[in-house]
């Protein structure tokens, strides 16, 4: 009994153990377990922030340092699509627009959706509402961002495309109406199944998702 007992608290001494090493080796970014992750507010704010400007320099004759001058062709691309409907933006429009987000600030937020559905899963609204005052706040506001759906690989290419279109649609509509978000602030894209976040897990749960894009900082967007 005694020998018995000692293995017993030998074992549950390693399930301790390792659920310690878990919490502390595991970094806080959505579903690297392969599971949805609701993120907070403040996180998906320092993700899509734009970086700090440069201090001006001092002491040199070429005169303070000038911010940089916004790609015109992105910003073209950018007041291009801002208002048009997804379905209606060709595939090398969606092809410049992941171009042109490649060296943005995003976040790839797990935002899952049910089965072969546009419905936002029940677990994943609270990152979408964590989306909702992100996009809401200060230091974001006024600013364009991409919302991109994208689906596992289960179904023919076209389906996928439309079905990913639809889910960037849903999470628009969610953040339109229940955070009055300009409809024009939110530049809508689908990308089926041709992105998938977990290539070597084709049908996994993690491709079934959103990803958010900070494409025009509020202070060059008007120029």
């Amino acid at each position: 009994m005694r020998l018995a007992a000692k293995g017993l608290t030998a074992i549950l001494s390693v399930v301790t153990l390792g659920a310690a090493l878990s919490l502390t080796l595991s970094p806080a970014l959505a579903g690297d377990d392969g599971n949805s992750k609701n993120v907070t507010e403040d996180e998906i704010v320092r993700a899509l922030a734009p970086p700090p400007k440069k201090p001006l320099t001092r002491g040199l004759s070429i005169g303070p340092q000038a911010d940089p001058v916004p790609n015109a062709a992105e910003t073209k691309l950018i007041q291009s699509v801002r208002g048009r409907a997804t379905r209606s933006l060709s595939s090398t429009e969606r092809e410049e627009i992941a171009t042109a987000a490649k060296d943005k600030p995003n976040i790839d937020l797990e935002i899952t959706f049910d089965y072969n559905s546009a419905d936002i899963s029940a677990k994943s609204l609270p990152s979408v509402q964590a989306l909702g005052r992100a996009l809401t706040n200060p230091d974001l506001k006024g600013s364009t961002f991409v919302v991109a759906g994208h689906t596992d690989a289960a179904g023919g290419e076209s389906y996928n495309q439309e079905l990913s279109e639809r889910r960037a649609d849903s999470i628009k509509r969610y953040l339109v109406e229940k955070y009055s978000i300009a409809a024009a602030d939110l530049v809508t894209v689908g990308y089926g199944k041709s992105k998938l976040k977990d290539p070597s897990q084709p049908m996994a749960e993690v491709n079934r998702r959103v990803q958010v894009v900070n494409m025009e900082n509020k202070t060059t967007a008007s120029k």
